[in-house]
């Protein structure tokens, strides 16, 4: 008896799985999978002239285009556009664009960059002192020496009791630990770099001599970020995304991991009314944006990691459709870290208190991960480690180190 089904396949290595079992040839399998791998890519601010061709060159490669109304007739003077087709046919679409005029030979690079980033997976961590590859997803445990910390209330301000508690994060299996100094929840104050090094310094001199694992550095300033850095720790965590140039030429020359976080204005502004036309398109784009800037500032692309920055300038609408739409940040072709433990929008739609958020944050990060995150900066490790090996087993389809 005939059963149809519609087949639910995220990647290239599933398409060729069910060809497989089909009972295709190899040389089908290469040839057809191309044609079976179908993206929708959004084109952002492109000329009429250009909007034109590529609609008329990929309706000959057999894909379509949507474009604004006002393309045809010339009403407008630049369009959006939404591609609809296969790997095969975007290689047809790619090859015409380069000999077409106007920018479509930049139009075409930049599809064929997001197309090659979109299913890049080899991502590696270089810190100073060791390697990790990121075919698991890693997490990171949060540190927060402050006293007014949105998530602890200032649990872990006293230093010994920091330590302790990152000794017992790495324990429950933290790849990394985040410590900062600064709080940054919605409309808090900044505080001298004098008295952010005086909190964290006694802590990651601590924790350096009790655990392996590489300790970030949770900062927007270069001073501190310097300071630390030489001090032993490995990675650098700006949530203000790097914008001052200073900390762009420090983070140069300490040649190490750095997160790119977008934010909306300052922890002190950022949650003023948040609003977005298209809170990806924007995202992504300042994101793109903000790694030419650091790259032509001397810091090297594959040390950098891309955060989304939930709860950064952004409504509870905005956050769940970063979660759910977070595959497209895949399009920077970097490692994406995702912090949404515990922040406030979990609250809300559990009515809950910050005490009582482990289920949500539990929820968010596995919908992250199986959206595309590489790291998950944590609060509760211990429940986290446990959460992400189920998600990464779902999404490899076995145990994780299970060949």
């Amino acid at each position: 008896m005939f059963n149809a089904r519609v087949l639910d396949i995220r990647s290239r290595d599933e398409i060729k799985g069910e060809m497989r079992k089909v009972g295709s040839t190899s040389a089908g399998i290469k040839i057809m999978s191309r044609k079976a791998d179908q993206r929708l890519i959004k084109l952002e601010n492109v000329g009429t002239k250009e909007a034109n061709i590529i609609k008329q060159e990929m309706l000959s490669a057999g894909g379509d285009a949507v474009t604004h109304k006002g393309t045809l007739d010339h009403s407008v003077g630049e369009s959006d556009l939404i591609l609809l087709g296969t790997i095969h046919q975007y290689e047809k679409l790619i090859y015409k664009l380069k000999i077409q005029p106007f920018t479509c030979k930049d139009i075409a690079a930049q599809v064929e960059e997001v197309l090659e980033n979109y299913d890049k997976r080899d991502f590696m961590l270089k810190f100073p002192k060791k390697e990790i590859a990121l075919d698991r997803t890693l997490v990171m445990g949060v540190l927060n020496v402050t006293p007014d910390s949105f998530s602890d209330g200032g649990e872990f301000f006293d230093a010994e009791v920091a330590i302790a508690h990152g000794v017992d994060m790495a324990e429950q299996g933290a790849d990394i630990i985040d410590v900062g100094g600064e709080s940054t929840r919605p409309r808090s104050d900044p505080v001298s770099p004098e008295e952010e090094l005086k909190r964290v310094r006694p802590v990651v001199e601590g924790l350096l001599q009790k655990v392996d694992v590489p300790i970030s550095i949770d900062t927007r300033r270069p001073i501190v970020a310097k300071e630390i850095i030489e001090l032993g720790a490995q990675m650098v965590n700006d949530v203000s995304g790097l914008r001052d140039p200073e900390m762009v030429s420090t983070v140069a020359n300490l040649n190490v991991p750095v997160v790119v976080m977008h934010m909306l204005g300052t922890p002190k502004t950022m949650q003023e009314k948040p609003e977005y036309k298209d809170v990806m398109g924007e995202i992504i784009g300042y994101l793109r944006d903000q790694i030419e800037n650091v790259v032509k500032g001397g810091i090297q692309k594959e040390n950098i990691i891309v955060d989304p920055g939930i709860g950064f300038g952004k409504t509870i609408d905005h956050n769940l459709e970063i979660i759910r739409r977070l595959g497209e940040m895949r399009s920077l072709g970097l490692p994406i870290l995702v912090g949404a433990s515990r922040k406030s929008f979990i609250g809300k739609i559990l009515d809950s208190e910050v005490v009582d958020r482990l289920e949500g944050s539990l929820a968010t990060l596995v919908s992250s991960v199986l959206n595309g995150a590489n790291i998950a900066r944590v609060h509760d490790v211990g429940e986290s480690v446990r959460a992400v090996k189920i998600a990464d087993s779902i999404i490899s389809g076995k145990l994780l180190g299970d060949d």
